[in-house]
């Protein structure tokens, strides 16, 4: 299970189309869109409508790395300075 996603948003003149991973709708390349990609894994990335990505996130069933790390338990002050050693 993915954890996290990479979210860039992207446009492209080539004349392409894709098929959102998350409704199942064609996506044209030609239109304003976001490429995905699991915990920054480029090879498995995706082309998503724009639309879709924030219905999932506003659903919480789509977290950005930012999400993701807002929710990890924090280390002290002594597991950080001890770390830099």
């Amino acid at each position: 299970m993915t954890e996290w996603w990479a979210v860039r948003r992207a446009h492209s003149m080539k004349p392409a189309t894709y098929t959102c991973p998350l409704c199942g709708l064609r996506l044209h390349a030609m239109s304003e869109h976001v490429v995905i990609a699991p915990e920054n894994d480029a090879e498995r990335r995706r082309h998503a409508h724009t639309e879709c990505v924030a219905r999932a996130r506003k659903a919480g069933t789509f977290k950005t790395y930012d999400d993701w790390r807002a929710i990890q338990p924090r280390r002290s002050f002594a597991q950080r300075y001890l770390r830099r050693k």
